[in-house]
Formats: structure tokens, sequence, C-alpha cells
């Protein structure tokens, strides 16, 4: 998969300036971990007169399946094969869009304090994409990005050259030339076209996907005459997004004619109801709760325990109680990833020292483990199967044994209430088993019984009175420890 950014330079502005603009040296080849591969930037050529960079994204095809749990490509009509033979090694799509965003991040919001004058200046520029997926054909393209001040060349792409009466595949090569756009717009105009021509995405659409494409299509989206068709596309075609998206787009088209503030016009709802209209996410919830039950237990040493990505560990090097802090995860790509968020290799020396990130099995004793003042095992329990949760049980419980340990897991009545979930489904396609407020009730009162622990529940989230919480906590406290609090009252 490839993309190439050129310009053209003079002696007061060579071309080169565009390694400042994208935050990436000419001299160097650099690469990039992202979910579903490797991209490496790097430049063909770069002088004072052109300069030229390419982006070349090398997709994992065996993470790309497990990730995209067996579904294709998103509704494609080769879906039935799409796990075995496709064109995401090789064609540009929403797997490239996100690269671009991961990659360039500053250059597709327009900062440079290297070089601001040009970053805010309009550049003549040449986009090529050697094949781009375009359901709709070259008509389409042209339709997308002329509009937007592009020169635009859509050469279909033979199926196969050695038989040219099988006609044309749905592939083009791409070529975008404008003088009057800046870097930064040419950056979110690919962001949010490439998904749209490809007409799939590699990742659910959930509703931040709104604010995404507002935000990469703040002043040119509103007034696009194929604004429908783009939005729909974009949010894969999900009617309740598009319509949130539509109103949205077209307040700022209603400000824009009226010379006003979005917020103008937008003000028949007082900004004290929109708040209460609008719960914390239930993982934000989650965290929160985690967080009270572990300053009520006295704890400085914490185990995050399947920390995936690092969202509970960052929350929990903010507050200085909490004198060190080890996520453990079987995943190397969540640990990079956990990594990468919490800033490791640019952390100062003091907080470096209070956090680890270490690759592990919970199915396995761990020596490292042991010692720890508390450990957290949030949302970990329903991804294993039933028969290994006994080895996790004994590893923790067992065998690290810390004074306090905190497990929290979906409730599955609570199903009910997501309009968005079929009956009968988990909520997430890794879960081997969701439990009634029972059946983890029963549970956690055999492992505390078993290994010398009294355990207390709490809900988390709206706790309704028919289904109860949508997530449920067990906190559980050793014996010794308790016996020693009571005797110390």
């Amino acid at each position: 998969m490839f993309l190439t950014i050129s310009t053209r330079g003079t002696a007061a502005h060579p071309a080169t300036d565009l390694g400042f603009l994208l935050h990436k040296h000419p001299d160097k080849a650099q690469t990039f971990s992202t979910s579903y591969g490797t991209a490496h930037v790097l430049y063909p050529e770069a002088d004072a007169e052109r300069c030229t960079a390419a982006l070349l994204l090398e997709v994992d095809t065996v993470a790309l399946v497990r990730r995209g749990k067996g579904k294709g490509r998103g509704g494609a009509p080769d879906a039935a094969l799409a796990q075995y033979v496709n064109d995401r090694p090789y064609a540009a799509s929403s797997l490239l869009a996100v690269a671009l965003s991961a990659v360039f991040s500053s250059a597709l919001r327009g900062v440079c304090n290297a070089r601001p004058e040009r970053a805010a200046a309009p550049l003549p520029l040449r986009i090529e994409v050697p094949a781009l997926p375009a359901r709709g054909g070259p008509a389409l393209v042209g339709r997308l990005f002329e509009p937007l001040g592009w020169a635009v060349t859509a050469e279909p792409v033979a199926l196969d050259t050695e038989f040219p009466q099988w006609g044309d595949s749905r592939y083009v090569r791409l070529v975008l030339e404008s003088e009057t756009l800046t870097l930064a717009e040419a950056l979110r105009h690919l962001y949010v076209l490439l998904p749209v021509l490809d007409d799939a995405k590699h990742y659910w659409v959930v509703p931040d996907e709104v604010d995404k494409l507002l935000r990469a299509g703040e002043g040119w989206l509103p007034t696009h005459p194929e604004q429908k068709l783009i939005t729909s596309r974009y949010l894969s075609r999900r009617w309740s997004l598009t319509r949130q998206a539509m109103e949205r787009l077209e307040l700022v088209r209603l400000a824009e004619a009226d010379d006003s503030e979005v917020e103008s016009i937008d003000n028949a709802v007082e900004e004290e109801t929109e708040a209460e209209e609008r719960p914390a996410p239930l993982a934000v919830l989650r965290r929160e709760a985690i967080l009270a039950a572990l300053r009520a237990s006295g704890a400085a040493r914490v185990l995050d325990l399947g920390c995936g990505q690092g969202q509970l560990v960052q929350e929990l090097l903010r507050d200085v109680r909490f004198t060190e802090v080890v996520g453990v995860d079987v995943s190397v790509r969540a640990l990079t990833i956990a990594s990468r968020r919490l800033k490791l290799d640019r952390m100062g020396e003091r907080q470096a020292s209070r956090v680890q990130l270490l690759q592990g099995s919970l199915a396995y004793t761990d020596k490292r483990l042991k010692g720890y003042d508390a450990a957290v095992l949030s949302e970990v329990i329903e991804h294993l199967d039933l028969p290994r949760l006994p080895a996790l049980e004994y590893a923790v419980f067992g065998h690290a044994r810390p004074r306090t340990v905190l497990v929290t897991t979906p409730n599955v009545e609570y199903n009910v209430r997501w309009e968005t979930l079929p009956a009968g489904h988990v909520r997430h396609g890794d879960h081997r088993f969701e439990w009634t407020r029972e059946e983890f009730r029963a549970w956690a009162g055999t492992v505390a019984e078993r290994h010398g622990y009294e355990v207390a529940f709490t809900p988390v989230g709206p706790d309704d009175p028919e289904v109860g919480p949508p997530t449920q906590m067990a906190v559980f406290h050793r014996h010794d420890d308790t016996r020693k609090e009571l005797k110390a009252a």
C-alpha cells in the first residue's frame, strides 16, 4: 500500500521544507508500528527544487483477519473469500487513512513550529496513489476531489493487461495536483476520501467517528456537493450516525452563512441539560470505581493484570499515592501501544521509576507478581475459556496473593438495555462468556473461600432495578489483613 506526496521549491523556499511540515527528516527512513502493520516513511528524492515523501504501509494480514473477526471487507461483494484473498496489502483504503493520521498527525493539524508560515501557505502539491479502489469509477473520483481544488487524473487499472477484453478493474491510478491547498488540507482530504472511495472500513464504526469526520472535514465538507454520499460512506451507512453528522454539518453551514458561531445557533438547550443527557462512558466509570476502591484499600504498589493499551496504568500514575504501577499483558502489541500512550521514552526519571510494563500470561504463576498491595483484573476473566479460569485463579489468588484484588466483568443481564446489541450476543467478539450477577457472585465466593479472602460486590454504572448495573465489580481482601485491621480498631 503506497502513497507519495511531492512538492516543488525555490531558492527562498526549498522543496525540502516538506520534511519540516511532515515532521519527518528527508535524510532518514523511518518506521512506525500501526494496529495492522508497519508504516515506512522515506524520501525517494529530496533537493531544493523537488521533494517527494513516500508512505509505504506493510499490512499484517494475519492480524487483520484476527482483529476483523473474519468478517472480510466490511460487507464487500467478495466478503465470502475476503479473509483469504483480498486487496488489503496493496490497495489504498481506511488502513492507509489511519496510517496517515498516525504518522503525520501534526501535519494533519497544520502544526509546524519550525516553519509555521509554510504550514499556513498553499504549496504546489502532487499526490499519487498507484492503486485506489473506486466504487463509482473514475467519474466519482473527479466529483469528490475536483470541488476541493484538485486537478484529478484517475486512470482505470485493467483487470489483466494480457486480456484487455476483460475490461477494467474497480481500481484506479490516482494523481492529484494543486497549487492552492495547504499540506494540512490535502492530508485531511485524503484521510476522509480514501475510505469513502473504498466504501469499506477495517474497523467497527462507533459514534466517535462522527467527531473524526467533522474535524477532518472542517472548512470543506459542509459545502461539498457530494456531502451526503461522503458522510454516508465514511460512517459505513449507519443511518443514525449519518443523520447526526448531517445535522451538525447543517449547523456549521448555517453559522458560516450567518457569520456567527455554531453555539449561537444551536442554543435551544442549556449547557447544563446537555451535560445531564451525556453520561460518562462506561469505561470511564469503571476506571473511576477501580481507583476509588484502590484508594480505599490504602494500596501503594498496584498490578494491572491484563493492562491492554494502558488506560488504567495512565490513570494510576496521575495519583502520587500509587508509588509503583505494573502493567502486565500477554500481547506484545498491546504493550507497545501502552508504552506509546504513556510516552515511556520521554518520561522523566522519577516518573519512570514508578512504572513497569511486563509481558506475561495470567494462566501461569509468575514470581515477579508477588508482594504487591493490590491487583486489578478489569474486563479480563471473560476473555478466557472457562476451563482455563482455575489457572488464572491460582496464579493471582493462590500464588501472587496481593492484599486486595479487584475484578470487574460485564453483567450479562444488562445486555438487554443495549439497543445496538442483538439478542443472545456478547458485548465483544472475544468474550468467551458473560455472567449473571448470581453466577459472578458464586464464582467470587468460591475463590475467596478457597484462598483466604473476603469479598464484597460493587455496581459500576447505572444500577437498573430490574437487571442491575452494566458492570459488576468484586473487591477481595485477604483474611490476614482483615484480622489486622480489626485488631487495630
